[in-house]
């Protein structure tokens, strides 16, 4: 348990019956008028779904406690993906639903932050960048480059993003996680 006062960002609460909902911002409120309060700006760990809550201040929250543990991705499993954690070398397999969009960036040796409360996983984050190959792609046309236009790209894990023209099948690029954009080529 935890007082309202005692919020902050990364915070995560169990709130509505279980459900878990990790602080995103926060603001203290003291009005001329009336009792002091505290705003807030709650995401559901599993949803995703942002919301505003307004608690009065000093008032007992429960918290959860999340375990986030960096581990590899092994290989797929069916439809689960195995981590390994590197200090134990434990195998966990998680669920396609749990891994979520990270799915889209995976290969394997890969490391990512593998989230857990009371042994279940609830999400699976990775870096905001990552390096992968082009595996195929249409070549650009010539006299096409200074337009600044795109073309779709297949990676190296099966998922499409847009490139610009110049870039080539078997190429490292850099790719946003959160968006899928990309970011740049990677010299090696």
């Amino acid at each position: 348990m935890a007082s309202t006062n005692d919020l902050k960002n990364g915070l995560v609460l169990k709130l509505d019956g279980g459900q878990l909902w990790s602080v995103v911002e926060f603001q203290h409120v003291k009005p001329g008028k009336g009792p002091a309060f505290v705003r807030t700006k709650l995401k559901n760990v599993l949803s995703g779904k942002v919301v505003d809550k307004t608690f009065n201040a000093g008032v007992k929250v429960e918290t959860a406690t999340i375990d986030k543990r960096d581990m590899q991705f092994s290989y797929m499993d069916g439809e689960y993906f195995v981590f390994m954690d590197m200090e134990t070398y434990d195998q966990l397999m998680v669920d396609r639903k749990a891994v979520g969009d990270a799915a889209n960036f995976l290969i394997e040796g890969f490391t990512a932050t593998v989230a857990q409360h009371e042994g279940e996983v609830l999400f699976v984050e990775l870096p905001a960048a990552v390096e992968l190959v082009i595996q195929e792609t249409e070549p650009g046309v010539q006299g096409d480059r200074s337009t600044g236009g795109t073309k779709p790209a297949i990676l190296e894990t099966g998922h499409q993003i847009n490139v610009p023209l110049f870039i080539t099948t078997g190429e490292k690029i850099k790719v946003d996680t959160r968006t899928s954009d990309y970011l740049g080529r990677v010299n090696s």
